[in-house]
């Protein structure tokens, strides 16, 4: 039976993510993780996409990205196929990176998208890979919760707004926002 079309709506947000085969690693070390940046700059540039949050786990990674043209399997297909065609190049395999299809759903209101990014940039702490999410360099939390430059790809001024309409306040609440989240949200 053939799967059903999947939502591409203009404008939505969605979460979207994938896991390695098996679960499998599929960052290693740090030039694995670099490297999926650098497509997923490149993925967002060429879509148009605006990436509000994301968060790299050993295994798998989520994404929140708005979509402005209704072109969400397009882009994932080119990210997710980059990425694996360049792990098999590097490590010498044929074959299947991704466990399936990418996952996805449309976040239908800013408290989806709000919580949504909590639950992202925790991901770490709840997997045990390290004590606080600040900690985790393969995030955008610290992105937003510090003034440094954000990853080319990481559009950080919609989602702050949210929080303050200063930049400053904005990081302030939203790292408050984070550390306030409920046991559910911090444990795996």
């Amino acid at each position: 039976m053939p799967r059903s079309p999947r939502t591409q709506l203009a404008g939505a947000v969605y979460h979207v993510g994938n896991r390695g085969v098996r679960r499998s690693t599929i960052y290693p070390d740090d030039p694995h993780y670099e490297m999926f940046e650098r497509i997923l700059g490149r993925v967002v540039d060429r879509f148009r996409w605006r990436c509000h949050t994301y968060c790299l786990m050993p295994n798998h990674y989520h994404l929140v990205i708005e979509t402005p043209e209704p072109n969400l399997s397009r882009g994932m297909q080119r990210l997710n196929s980059l990425f694996a065609q360049w792990f098999n190049a590097e490590h010498r395999l044929t074959g299947h990176v991704f466990e399936r299809r990418f996952f996805s759903r449309v976040l239908d209101s800013t408290y989806d998208v709000l919580d949504l990014t909590r639950y992202v940039v925790l991901n770490p702490v709840r997997g045990g890979l390290c004590q606080a999410p600040m900690d985790w360099p393969w995030s955008s939390y610290r992105t937003l919760v510090a003034p440094t430059r954000p990853a080319s790809f990481l559009t950080t001024d919609w989602l702050l707004s949210q929080f303050a309409p200063e930049p400053k306040r904005a990081r302030e609440v939203f790292s408050r926002f984070v550390d306030e989240a409920p046991a559910r949200a911090r444990s795996a």
